[in-house]
């Protein structure tokens, strides 16, 4: 890969992380003081990524991989989505917002994978290369947070009883704008040609249903479901818990879980040759449940120090569950369904178990709110740390996989 091409594919994974991460992060905050948003209001907002996650495998797998350059449809889609990032700026009442956010959400989540297409068709080792292009994702996403907090100061005190968070919105737009333009300029990425007979069942990865025959994978599967639950709490409850706690600059401060992210991704092979997958994935289990009980009973004042730490757990929590959980899943699948059983863990995941995640977040948040309007967070964080600790017991307990390899 030359030079060119690696700044190319570097742009382009800094302003798609950027985009998400420029808006994504502070919506919670926005949609409770910028539209007034009930919980349940809010859930259904966030679940709009879960509904994007399942409708994105039709996208590449009907489209993208038959007809079309990767990089034209991605061009286009972020085209799109810098519009409606505009009708979003301009929406002041959430059923207006909503319809707006789900059709972003519909063309955004398919360039996730696209990203990833434009990249891997330009790498002859892609196990080497791809990290060092996939890492100025989550710098754009750090750049994006920091921006908001320390720069434009939108999430301050000030800022959000102006109203100023709406501006995340146009500064997606504008870099969604840009990417857009942009990827046409990318290396050419063209379809794969077939002219087997689409199966729905292969691109939403039915065919990986057969690796639930195995017990061990079926605890594995059913845990991931139940662990979005918990995660659903974190995206769609921290930025507005961290404002209302006190904390300065939230949104900067919450870029510390992305930087945690991309250094304990380096420390994945080391826990897998030294503790194996189990116990690698029990410790991003309890994980969650550590950072709750640190969210639960920490401040913006004095104990301020314990939700910082919370936040930089957030690495911990994400790659040793969710990153082990896809190398687990390639390994299991086997040649011929190592396709599909990403694609069956994504759905699963990012899919089904956000959806109830979501749901149960904005239930208990409406459920836990005090007579004088605000919101009992001790028990909205103590919750989900008691989901994710059954969840740790319940596959400490029942997975078993003797026969599972020490080595990535």
């Amino acid at each position: 890969m030359n030079t060119t091409i690696r700044l190319k594919l570097s742009i382009m994974m800094f302003l798609e992380f950027f985009i998400w991460g420029a808006w994504f992060v502070t919506l919670g905050t926005y949609l409770g003081s910028n539209l007034s948003a009930s919980g349940s209001e809010t859930a259904a907002i966030f679940s709009t990524q879960s509904w994007g996650a399942i409708i994105a495998p039709f996208i590449i797998g009907l489209i993208a991989d038959r007809y079309f350059n990767a990089e034209k449809i991605l061009g286009i889609l972020h085209l799109a989505g810098a519009f409606l990032m505009y009708q979003m700026y301009q929406s002041e009442e959430v059923g207006i917002f909503y319809t707006y956010v789900l059709s972003y959400m519909i063309l955004y989540m398919p360039t996730l994978a696209l990203v990833n297409s434009v990249s891997f068709n330009q790498m002859k080792d892609p196990e080497k290369e791809f990290a060092n292009i996939r890492v100025w994702g989550t710098i754009g996403w750090i750049i994006a947070g920091l921006s908001i907090s320390y720069f434009f100061h939108w999430d301050s005190t000030e800022g959000i009883s102006s109203g100023l968070l709406k501006n995340t919105f146009l500064l997606a737009g504008i870099a969604a704008f840009i990417l857009g333009l942009f990827s046409f300029s990318l290396p050419k990425t063209p379809p794969k040609v077939s002219d087997e007979k689409i199966k729905i069942g292969d691109i939403i990865g039915l065919d990986a249903l057969n690796l639930l025959k195995d017990r061990n994978f079926s605890i594995f599967f059913v845990s991931s479901i139940l662990i979005c639950i918990p995660l659903a709490f974190y995206y769609q409850n921290a930025n507005l818990f961290l404002t209302q706690a006190g904390v300065e600059n939230p949104t900067g401060k919450m870029a510390i879980g992305q930087i945690s992210e991309a250094l304990f991704l380096l420390l994945i092979p080391v826990f897998f040759v030294r503790f194996g997958f189990k116990k690698t994935i029990l410790i991003g289990m309890v994980a969650w449940a550590v950072r709750y009980v640190l969210f639960a009973y920490g401040n913006g004042g004095d104990l301020s120090f314990m939700l910082i730490i919370g936040i930089a757990l957030h690495g911990i929590c994400y790659d040793f569950f969710f990153v082990s959980g896809q190398i687990y899943t390639n390994s299991k699948a086997g040649e011929k369904y190592k396709s599909a059983a990403q694609g069956l863990i994504t759905l699963a995941t990012y899919g089904v178990g956000m959806l109830i995640g979501f749901a149960v977040a904005g239930w208990i948040t409406d459920n836990y709110k005090t007579l004088e309007g605000g919101i009992n967070w001790q028990m909205v964080w103590i919750i989900p740390a008691g989901i994710a600790f059954v969840v740790f017991l319940l596959f400490a307990i029942f997975f078993n996989d003797k026969k599972e390899t020490r080595s990535v």
